[in-house]
């Protein structure tokens, strides 16, 4: 947790999205912002609006009203590569692999790399992601394996190499230890702190309360659209973060946890 995630301006704010789809309203007037070497749980039942407020910000959707900020400037994210140009990166939770493809083939999927003859410099992606990869995994192997032959935690580390190499400042990770067991889920976490040590901001869409507990510094939980508490990790337990998921608010009693005897 990084006490020392405010001292510097927001990588990124979403102030006043709403998104409607005819009569329904999706998300209604929702704000959040994201600091440096922060990780903000995005939480909420299915429907919540968690993932429909994500996509605007990753440029999958657009908003019906509202204003993105990066790096204090609005910005534009009609479409995922303009989410991309401004340093944002999402990792789903199906990892969005080709699983014919090896892993340097799946990090370099879509952006190529080319020698000065225009042709796909193999050994130069081969080199730069066996380095991008055991910086993230000293002991990632299997490189020329189809990601379909590789663990979870593997196919992981792929997708979110893949982010780092191509510098982003912003990562959504969609359910990251989804599925993985319990020595895999412990490597992506470890792989999340330190991405919190170089300075990116991390939102975490999660069902699993150890992660959101583990990781986060606060949490945001949707309910029908809305932002129904946005809290640091400290002043709440699960069962405040349960209340807000199932009913929209905190028990009746509710004071922060930190004030609690």
């Amino acid at each position: 947790m990084l006490d020392t995630a405010r001292t510097s301006a927001p990588l990124v704010e979403m102030v006043g999205i709403h998104k409607r789809f005819g009569g329904i309203h999706a998300v209604e007037d929702v704000s959040i912002d994201l600091y440096p070497g922060e990780v903000v749980g995005v939480l909420g039942h299915n429907g919540a609006g968690k993932s429909c407020l994500m996509r605007i910000l990753s440029g999958a959707m657009t908003a019906t009203d509202g204003q993105i900020r990066v790096n204090g400037a609005e910005v534009t994210m009609a479409t995922p590569q303009e989410a991309k140009i401004h340093g944002i990166e999402t990792i789903y939770q199906t990892l969005a692999l080709a699983n014919h493809l090896d892993a340097a083939a799946n990090l370099f999927l879509g952006r190529e790399l080319k020698t000065r003859f225009g042709n796909l410099d193999d050994a130069r992606m081969y080199a730069e992601a066996k380095d991008a990869l055991r910086q993230l995994n000293p002991n990632f192997k299997n490189l020329k394996d189809p990601v379909a032959q590789l663990s979870g935690g593997q196919r992981q580390v792929i997708a979110i190499a893949r982010a780092i190499y191509f510098q982003a400042k912003i990562l959504i990770m969609d359910e990251p230890t989804a599925a993985l067991g319990p020595s895999e889920t412990a490597m992506v976490a470890d792989l999340i702190r330190r991405l919190q040590a170089d300075g990116i901001g991390i939102f975490l869409i999660s069902h699993d309360m150890q992660d959101v507990f583990d990781l986060c510094d606060r949490v945001m939980v949707m309910n029908k659209g809305r932002d129904v508490g946005t809290f640091k990790i400290q002043d709440v337990n699960k069962d405040d973060i349960l209340s807000l998921i199932i009913k929209g608010t905190l028990p009746d009693d509710w004071t922060p946890r930190s004030e609690r005897n």
